[in-house]
């Protein structure tokens, strides 16, 4: 057990369930939020909405190499573990959970969660493995630290639904929020991906957002899906982006597709994702 700043830092499954049992024993209920580090002000947000729902928060950290597909490099990653542990610290996270690959899996682990439908469309079709990944190692921390509540971010929007499916049907007694999208100030997803950026694709990059708020524009003044969305490939290929492996507009419930937006009881989501260079950007609003 060490400490970064005034964070308290743990390593081992039982050191993280001694902790959390501490609070409970004293009333105080606590909030998850996992995190592969490269802390951002993305996660700073879901300290500090975790912070006004609980008294007590831990933040994981861990890069999940199941998250990771073949053509992805895990090692390139960027790791600073004293610098995460500072930024927490300053959003008032109280534990910091940061086990190595063997606690989490061990040797012998054969155990994976899928999530089928939901994890097998839009990102599960281009990352293929992804989503068990995720499911997995969430299912995991829940389990490890079964904390009142977790908290996840709306820009990884179908991996937010993933969660909620998996914890639904697994009966997990955890309750899922979520916190709306952190951008910078010219509209762009705020992402660790955006250090891959070089100057020029930086300025091409908010035209990702710009797009998907144009095609939920259009969808909502009773556009076909279809039309809107080849203009919106278009325009991002206009702006310098390269291969788009999908810009849809889905059901915000269940990711079915949608092509007219006829029932204003329904929610709409349009979800994108994009090369910019080498580069993959996703994003997605609400219609």
């Amino acid at each position: 057990m060490g400490s970064g700043q005034d964070i308290e830092i743990v390593r081992t499954v039982g050191d993280l369930r001694r902790r959390i049992a501490d609070w409970y024993r004293t009333a105080q209920p606590t909030a998850l939020v996992p995190t592969m580090g490269a802390i951002h002000a993305g996660h700073v947000a879901l300290v500090r909405h975790a912070r006004s729902q609980a008294p007590r928060t831990c933040v994981t950290l861990f890069v999940n190499p199941k998250q990771f597909g073949p053509t992805e490099d895990f090692t390139a990653y960027p790791r600073d573990e004293a610098k995460d542990a500072l930024l927490l610290a300053e959003a008032g996270a109280d534990l910091l959970f940061a086990p190595s690959l063997e606690e989490i899996y061990p040797p012998g682990h054969a155990t994976k969660v899928t999530v089928e439908g939901l994890g097998d469309i839009l990102e599960g079709e281009f990352r293929p493995g992804f989503f068990t990944g995720v499911a997995t190692v969430v299912a995991k921390l829940l389990l490890q630290a079964l904390p009142d509540l977790a908290v996840f971010g709306e820009k990884d929007y179908q991996q937010l639904l993933v969660v909620k499916r998996m914890v639904a049907d697994l009966n997990i007694p955890v309750r899922i929020e979520s916190v709306p999208t952190v951008r910078e100030t010219d509209g762009l997803a705020i992402s660790s991906r955006n250090a891959y950026l070089s100057p020029a694709e930086r300025k091409a990059a908010p035209s990702l957002f710009a797009t998907i708020v144009e095609v939920a524009e259009k969808i909502r003044r009773g556009a076909p899906a279809s039309e809107a969305t080849a203009a919106g490939a278009k325009r991002l290929t206009q702006a310098g982006f390269g291969r788009v492996d999908y810009l849809t507009v889905r059901d915000a419930d269940t990711l079915e597709p949608i092509e007219r937006y006829e029932n204003a009881d329904r929610r709409a989501r349009v979800l994108a994702a994009a090369w910019l260079g080498k580069t993959r950007l996703i994003d997605n609003t609400a219609v």
